[in-house]
């Protein structure tokens, strides 16, 4: 991405929306508090909060040159390949730069569009002409299929692929993360804990918000239902947790596990867990002191995907 970050970012999300509610002061206090546990990357999207979170960002960044902004485009309109046009690139990416107050955009990612988007050479161009113009300095996609990233990272301009890896998504490490790696191109890893389930907060009493993503989409009601608890059906997530507790080092918390797990896989570059506030974007940056964790963990992690979760999200995505 040309920018060195801190291997524990922030995703933004919920600084916007489909969390619940989350106040401006709540927002602000969350962005300080990561930004003084060292995070150093924020991701955002236009769509969140229809730019709401873009614009929370916006007003914390000045005189932060440190941070590193990634945000995303083509969510707020029509899911059609036709609408992945030069034109619509400068209208999309010149409303991103009015929200975050910023000339050039630090980098800018396709939003999970159409699977054909990935593979036209003209989408491609017109991101190339982006960075020319000085719109955006680098450019990226984020995705939903591992064949997607494939087909990204196989063109010579891209800079970054935003994933879903998380202890209950292991495929992205079987030729994502070595492609990446050998083209130079960096992969951000997001739903690192599973939309929570991998906090070990929640059990099977907990209540989600009617306005949370985790209430409304658990069956891709909205988007992709991978984008919801990674996809798992939520008791069987709450099994695979409870069988995973017992890897967790002494002094740390499940999420810090879980987050420790992804830093640890080679070929990551930066992981973005949400937080709704302080006190949790603090614990989460702090995973990244935590010391790697034994291949033996590593290997009773695989146990309880390939028994519990494998066989209904593996061949998804």
């Amino acid at each position: 991405m040309g920018r060195a970050v801190g291997v524990i970012g922030l995703g933004a999300w919920q600084l916007g929306a489909d969390w619940g509610d989350v106040s401006e002061a709540d927002a602000h206090a969350t962005l300080q508090a990561a930004g003084d546990a060292g995070v150093t990357f924020i991701d955002t999207a236009d769509v969140y909060g229809d730019g709401r979170s873009e614009q929370i960002i916006g007003s914390f960044i000045k005189d932060k040159p440190q941070l590193t902004v990634a945000t995303k485009i083509g969510r707020r309109e029509p899911q059609t390949v036709e609408n992945y046009t030069l034109d619509n690139f400068r209208r999309w990416t010149d409303r991103s730069r009015a929200n975050l107050g910023v000339e050039t955009l630090d980098l800018v990612q396709l939003h999970c569009p159409p699977t054909p988007v990935f593979s036209s050479g003209e989408v491609y161009d017109a991101l190339d002409t982006l960075v020319q113009e000085k719109r955006i300095r680098a450019y990226g996609v984020s995705v939903e299929k591992a064949d997607e990233a494939l087909a990204a990272i196989a063109r010579p301009g891209t800079a970054s692929v935003q994933i879903i890896l998380n202890a209950f998504r292991l495929k992205p490490l079987e030729r994502v993360l070595p492609a990446a790696a050998a083209a130079g191109v960096g992969i951000i890893a997001r739903v690192p804990l599973a939309s929570g389930l991998l906090s070990g907060r929640y059990d099977e009493h907990t209540t989600f918000p009617a306005d949370d993503h985790r209430n409304y989409n658990r069956h891709g009601d909205a988007f992709d239902v991978g984008e919801t608890f990674a996809g798992v059906d939520y008791e069987t997530g709450l099994e695979a947790v409870r069988r995973l507790r017992p890897l967790v080092p002494t002094g740390a918390s499940m999420a810090q596990f879980a987050l420790r797990w992804i830093v640890d896989q080679p070929g990551v570059t930066v992981v973005i867990p949400g937080a709704r506030n302080a006190e949790q974007a603090r614990a989460n940056a702090a995973a990244a002191g935590l010391a790697p964790l034994p291949a033996e963990t590593q290997a009773a992690v695989r146990a309880v995907y390939d028994e519990l979760i494998r066989p209904a999200v593996h061949d998804k995505w």
